[in-house]
């Protein structure tokens, strides 16, 4: 199985980070495992970061899983409005995507803002995707399951105090996300 991993905003890949560590459980078990550090992630621009999306989901053998953190997830979104996604992929994995307002607050990230998408586009794009999110994200205040799960008609996991789901909020090893990478069945469900 091939698994593409995108980072966020001002994300170098920290080892403390769950990503990093899912890439390493991963590429352990004999996975292909691409866990780019994608360019300049403060100061991040979408037609670079499209571009590097496109050429890496290229590069995966399938079956093929993206899997995108907070920013990550809003660059799949804005790749796959754009037609930028190659040839779906089998499944995704959105874990805490920022709210619309608060990318469209930021001036750095504010070409990342949600673009406009069915849950046809989201389907056409990928097998199957899940979306992961807290109650209490400071980047999703309005809720990322009002914003994104339930317009584009995402199975939706929704954790009670999680935070932004980064090391921070003290998400480091993920062994339920390592159990839905591994899963032919994509409705397995994420805890904390």
């Amino acid at each position: 199985m091939g698994f593409l991993i995108l980072h966020g905003w001002q994300n170098r890949r920290p080892p403390a980070h769950w990503q990093h560590w899912l890439a390493g459980q991963l590429t352990d078990l004999g996975h292909q495992v691409d866990y780019p550090q994608l360019p300049d992630p403060d100061e991040p621009d979408l037609d670079r970061w499209l571009d590097e999306l496109e050429t890496r989901i290229r590069g995966l053998d399938g079956p093929r899983t993206v899997i995108g953190h907070s920013l990550g997830c809003l660059l799949w979104l804005n790749g796959v409005a754009r037609g930028r996604v190659p040839e779906p992929v089998d499944r995704v994995l959105l874990v805490a995507p920022p709210s619309t307002s608060v990318l469209r607050s930021l001036p750095a990230i504010s070409a990342f803002a949600a673009p406009a998408l069915t849950p046809a586009d989201v389907a056409a794009a990928a097998g199957h995707t899940r979306l992961v999110a807290s109650d209490d994200d400071p980047y999703a205040p309005e809720s990322a399951a009002e914003d994104y799960g339930k317009p584009l008609g995402l199975d939706t996991d929704l954790l009670a105090g999680g935070g932004h789901l980064n090391h921070q909020s003290g998400y480091g090893p993920w062994p339920s996300v390592l159990t839905w990478a591994l899963s032919a069945d994509p409705a397995v469900r994420i805890t904390r």
